[in-house]
């Protein structure tokens, strides 16, 4: 059976990445969220997402079986280079290539873009996510100890980080971080990441 790995669309693809992400929510705790998210609010993250970052499905036969995508990895402008990334795959869809499969299409984007580096939390333990990481090139950085509370317990999440493209890691300033649809950065995009609160 061919998978197909496409950019999502919001309208289109919403309500099955709902259905996906659902269970995550709902049975463990993968996902730290406490509500399962209704299409509509999955219409919106997409739409929003992808005014700055990939996010792309999976499909078989038409019929979409996971989802990757990445995000800012905070707000202050230093940090634009990074980005977080995430995967779900469909229940009974596991073990099939289909994480590795959407993680690969969504690092050769964000290359593309000129993103340098991608971060991914795992919450604890979780020895399949951790797998799939380490088999990608992702490196342990570091622990969030009892950082989450669900289901009545404090939650450890980790994090790794992958170096996209080794290319940009030394020497001036790379050059700024496009669009997903191949335009450049825009003034207002990084002027945005500067303002508000102090953060580190």
């Amino acid at each position: 059976m061919a998978m197909e790995i496409r950019d999502a669309i919001s309208e289109h693809d919403a309500a099955a990445c709902a259905a996906i992400y659902a269970p995550y929510v709902r049975d463990t705790v993968i996902s730290l969220e406490e509500r399962v998210p209704t299409a509509e609010e999955f219409a919106e993250r997409i739409a929003t997402t992808t005014q700055t970052h990939p996010w792309l499905v999976a499909a078989e036969d038409g019929e979409v079986v996971g989802y990757a995508y990445a995000t800012r990895h905070r707000e202050r402008a230093s940090y634009r280079w990074a980005t977080d990334v995430t995967v779900y795959v469909a229940e009974g869809r596991h073990r099939r290539g289909v994480g590795r499969a959407l993680y690969e299409a969504l690092f050769a984007r964000l290359v593309g873009q000129g993103f340098r580096m991608a971060c991914a939390g795992v919450t604890l333990p979780n020895q399949a996510s951790v797998g799939l990481h380490e088999a990608l090139g992702f490196q342990a950085v570091g622990v969030y100890r009892r950082i989450g509370f669900k289901f009545g317990a404090w939650r450890d999440v980790g994090w790794w980080q992958l170096e996209l493209d080794g290319r940009q890691a030394d020497g001036g300033a790379p050059p700024e971080p496009g669009l997903p649809d191949g335009r450049g950065a825009t003034e207002d995009g990084r002027r945005a990441t500067e303002d508000g609160p102090a953060a580190t």
